[in-house]
């Protein structure tokens, strides 16, 4: 009787202790602006080399949809984090929602304008040009006003066919994703038909991790636990780019995402080198002042903030 009373306990003992366990790994829902892809390689390390459980996280990954994109999950609290360009996020505070950065991976701006027949995308005045429906486009609209190229946007939902077929003249484009797109389709791309946002004035920051700010005061370390992760994960990418592109095949086939590895390949590249900051030579994963001040700038010279968005606004206090 006394030997099975102490079982009893020691098994009571052992169920005690699973539960603090379980509770002591805290559920987090992390989105990505997009779907799977190399863009988001250090948060799938993070996820499969096990950095989040050993932070005691329990890190749930929620890719977006067309019903449901990033910017709606966490406005509506559906997703712990997400990531957003600074531009983006600088519209969700300036709608009344702030918002905090707890980790910026960019440093680096990678739009690009890319025009057809060799033609210069600053010559190309009232011309049909290709913006993404899902948002990114806030400083080509910026500098379509400023430059009064007056250009016909067209919105398109992911992908080139538009610029391939013929239909648009013109098309923005990220320097680790479509721009590969149209190099794999074999359209020329040259220093005259390539316009890069970084070398012309509006080197603004793009991706970085952002939380709901009532949320991040009540979760501070959390949200240190998943930043630190997060950056952990990114920097074995950067060691490891073979086993990283593994990881990302992964989640783009769990997601059915219609791609292939040699364009994965060419992304994680071109990401790895956007975290690296072009003035510093550094991989900072921060916001940088001047490039929050530049964005805020001309957003708000161009109507499109009702009022400025400080650096202070967007960082932890």
């Amino acid at each position: 009787m006394k030997r099975n009373r102490l079982l009893r306990l020691a098994a009571l003992a052992v169920m005690m202790l699973s539960a603090a366990v379980v509770k002591a790994q805290e559920r987090f829902i992390f989105t990505p602006q997009w779907t799977a892809q190399a863009q988001f390689a250090g948060y799938y390390v993070a996820q499969a080399k096990g950095f989040y459980k050993e932070a005691g996280l329990d890190v749930d990954i929620v890719h977006p949809s067309l019903t449901q994109p990033a910017l709606n999950r966490i406005r509506n609290n559906e997703s712990q984090a997400t990531t957003l360009q600074l531009c983006q996020a600088m519209e969700i505070i300036d709608d009344g929602i702030p918002l905090v950065n707890i980790l910026q991976t960019s440093m680096n701006n990678a739009m690009v304008i890319v025009s057809r027949r060799g033609k210069d995308p600053l010559k190309q005045k009232g011309e049909r040009v290709g913006i993404w429906s899902a948002g990114f486009g806030q400083l080509a609209i910026c500098m379509n006003i400023r430059e009064k190229l007056d250009y016909d946007w067209v919105r398109f939902a992911s992908n080139v066919n538009l610029f391939v077929a013929g239909a648009i003249d013109a098309t923005l484009a990220m320097s680790y994703n479509e721009y590969y797109q149209l190099v794999q389709t074999g359209i020329p791309l040259t220093e005259e038909n390539v316009y890069r946002f970084c070398e012309h004035g509006y080197n603004v920051q793009e991706d970085g991790v952002y939380m709901r700010r009532d949320y991040y005061e009540s979760h501070k370390t959390q949200a240190q636990k998943f930043a630190q992760a997060s950056r952990k994960g990114w920097e074995w990418a950067v060691d490891h780019p073979e086993e990283t592109l593994d990881i990302v095949m992964d989640y783009v086939r769990k997601n059915h995402v219609a791609t292939n590895r040699i364009h994965q390949k060419l992304m994680l590249k071109e990401v790895l080198r956007l975290l690296v900051d072009r003035e510093s030579g550094k991989r900072e994963y921060r916001l940088r002042p001047d490039m929050v001040q530049l964005a805020s700038r001309l957003m708000v010279e161009n109507q499109m903030l009702k009022h400025e968005i400080t650096y202070e606004q967007l960082t932890e206090k």
